[in-house]
């Protein structure tokens, strides 16, 4: 992708990804899925998730898989509540983007 990913647009396609699932997901299915629409790496990603967990947006807990722990992540309300603004946020920055790629800026 050319274009530069900021942080509140990963930190808001990582809680999209994680929100998906009622019951959470692990760290490398969130790699895997985030990648379907950026490029991303595990050392880029792992950051994110510490970040959003300790802004409370994500909760973590640990289940057995195959003899060994997975760590899971789930978004909580306050995850959700921000996960909404985002996509409002995104939703009038993407029309604006649009509009100006198409017509050029209306005045």
């Amino acid at each position: 992708m050319v274009f530069n990913t900021g942080a509140a647009l990963l930190d808001a396609i990582v809680l999209a990804v994680v929100s998906q699932k009622d019951e959470g997901t692990y760290g490398y299915k969130i790699t895997q899925d985030v990648r379907r629409a950026i490029d991303v790496s595990e050392s880029t990603l792992y950051p994110v998730l510490r970040r959003l967990q300790k802004d409370e947006c994500l909760e973590v807990y640990d289940r057995q898989f195959d003899g060994r722990n997975r760590r899971y992540y789930k978004v909580t309300d306050r995850g959700m509540a921000q996960l909404n603004l985002y996509k409002a946020e995104w939703k009038s920055y993407s029309k604006k983007i649009h509009e100006i790629f198409e017509g050029g800026a209306k005045n």
